[in-house]
């Protein structure tokens, strides 16, 4: 019995030992451990705005992987959720958030980052990107989506806003302080009307001295302890769709710091996102100023708002994929099954470059539009490039939201039972985290409805293809087999768009919808063999991820009879 128990107490104290060693060999930072993402910030800076920019993100990296994902861990544990407390003890009315303090802690770490600091630098999206890609390692942490809506409101600043509101309220929204920084959120939703902004109700009264009342409820309220709220709302019950709202400016407090007649009703309890408060909310006469013309309220919302919330819900779905895949990776070397390490089988192999492969090309993507978008504030952009942003905007959105979720899903696969335990690993978090991020600012059929109304209306898709052919053009002399085999899906992409104006309009939606990922597979394709030829790697990995990427998602052919193709699955799955 002795020599039983002590060969079961072995076998157990080996099983431990392997996952203390993959607990161990678990990047120490995130930064310095993603290669990719290296070559792409050397790629995309320049120098006289983001002169201290590697400095600061081998700063944040080290504690993203450290501090703030042990605070992130408790702050997610059952009891430390974030509770609504509506009064102060003698009953003043706050409609306050009480966060377990493993929150602001978190909170003094990513805003410290200079995540939002950066628009100092206006404009500086992709300042503010790269820090928010990090934080994203430790998915939405409570706080990522909060920096998505805060940039929202800087933006609206930047551009719309009257100089004293300006003056009054900028430095806040940039101060890396956690004590003292400014919150924003954004109200868009209410009951009767997600998507269909047309259908909202809230009302606007003007006042004499240009201000506005706010009447209605949202049901939607992400982030409800904001210092700020951008809001729609309608001026007037004669002017229906989206050509009657207006966008609204929403201080919580007044200047004499009583609360801005609003009452929040209840907290959401959401799948994900746990300790983000969302609410329902209703608005008793908020005080409120109108942000730009009245005659482009929901333009001014579209284009300064909820697009910056797509590009950053982009790279927060960048950021929970590579989590997955550093998970699943490192796991992979140590867990053995059968006699040796899972990672030394072909399917585990293929599951992790599969996951690489798309991680790499959508990284590259998201990296590539914060650029742009700094370009086109600059106003350095051509006709063809601002028909490529608008549209690759949302097909970016679409494409990175399913890739989130599909990483930790097969994240949670290679782990196989432990996957699906809170306890043992990220990934369970990761999964809930990421259906969220799958649906904030638009689900996948609204979008590609609005792809679609823009390419009819707008042409976008000309500008579109045009400027995937300039990539491919200079990626030519480099790599030319890879620009044949996406000029090849470009032209079936091509002809598929050139048919759906015969179709009837039910038909035409439901062929565009696996249209969505193979346009957004091409340019991918494309932005990757450009940046090789840009930035001009030396390196077998980074060769071995484009190739595959080709191969799984452009020729769709796998040669798995080709011994040179398990040696990229060997390759690939070795890597972070």
């Amino acid at each position: 019995m002795t020599d039983e128990r002590e060969t079961t107490q072995r076998g157990h104290r080996e099983g431990r030992a392997a996952l203390e060693a993959w607990h161990e060999a678990k990047p120490d930072n995130a930064y310095a451990a993603d290669a990719h993402f290296q070559r792409l910030v050397d790629l995309y800076r320049d120098d006289e705005t983001h002169g201290d920019l590697e400095d600061d993100l081998h700063r944040f990296g080290a504690e993203v992987a450290g501090p703030i994902d042990t605070l992130v861990r408790e702050n997610n544990e059952p009891g430390n959720r974030p509770e609504l407390d509506r009064y102060t003890d003698y009953g003043t009315r706050t409609e306050q958030i009480d966060h377990h303090p493993t929150y602001h802690e978190a909170g003094e770490y990513i805003y410290g980052s200079g995540v939002m600091q950066a628009y100092e630098k206006h404009p500086n999206t992709f300042g503010a990107l790269t820090r928010m890609y990090l934080s994203c390692y430790n998915g939405e942490a409570g706080h990522n989506c909060p920096l998505a809506c805060t940039a929202g409101v800087i933006r609206v600043l930047h551009e719309l806003a009257p100089d004293d509101l300006r003056e009054r309220y900028l430095s806040g929204f940039l101060n890396p302080d956690y004590d003292e920084h400014l919150e924003g959120a954004q109200f868009m939703t209410e009951i009767q009307g997600g998507s269909d902004v047309g259908t909202n109700a809230t009302r606007a009264i003007s006042r004499e001295d240009g201000t506005y009342r706010l009447w209605g409820e949202k049901w939607f309220c992400s982030n409800i302890d904001a210092d700020v709220f951008l809001m729609t709302a309608r001026f007037g019950e004669e002017t229906e769709g989206t050509s009657g709202l207006g966008l609204f400016f929403v201080p919580r407090r007044l200047e004499d710091g009583e609360l801005n007649h609003f009452e929040i009703r209840r907290l959401k309890d959401k799948i994900g996102t746990r300790t983000m408060a969302s609410a329902e909310c209703d608005f008793e006469g908020a005080v409120a100023y109108h942000m730009g013309d009245e005659a482009n309220g929901f333009k001014n919302m579209m284009n300064h708002v909820i697009n910056t919330s797509r590009l950053y819900n982009a790279v927060a779905c960048v950021g929970i994929a590579r989590r997955s895949y550093v998970t699943a990776q490192t796991y992979a070397q140590y867990r053995e099954a059968f006699g040796r390490p899972i990672r030394q089988y072909p399917l585990i192999q293929e599951t992790l470059a599969d996951l690489k492969a798309e991680l790499d090309a959508a990284t590259s993507a998201s990296m590539h539009m914060a650029r742009l978008q700094d370009d086109k504030d600059r106003d350095e952009t051509t006709e063809d490039e601002e028909q490529f942003f608008r549209m690759a905007l949302n097909l970016n959105k679409v494409r990175t939201a399913k890739m989130g979720r599909w990483a930790a899903v097969q994240g949670i696969e290679v782990l196989g039972g432990n996957g699906a335990i809170e306890t043992f690993s990220v990934l369970p978090r990761l999964l809930r985290d990421s259906i969220v991020t799958e649906n904030w600012e638009g689900t996948h059929n609204t979008l590609q409805m609005q792809i679609m109304r823009d390419m009819q209306t707008y042409r976008v898709h000309e500008g579109f293809f045009s400027y995937i052919e300039t990539l491919l053009e200079e990626a030519r002399d480099e790599d030319g087999s890879h620009v044949e085999a996406i000029e090849t899906e470009m032209k079936a992409s091509l002809e598929t768009l050139a048919r759906l104006p015969q179709l009837d309009e039910g038909t035409a939606t439901l062929e565009m919808r696996p249209l969505m990922d193979r346009l957004a597979w091409l340019m991918y394709a494309a932005i990757r063999i450009w940046e090789r030829g840009q930035y001009g790697a030396d390196d077998e990995v980074d060769a071995a991820s484009i190739e595959h990427f080709i191969d799984m998602r452009i020729r769709e052919q796998r040669p798995r009879t080709d011994e040179a193709y398990r040696d990229r699955l060997r390759r690939l799955s070795e890597t972070f």
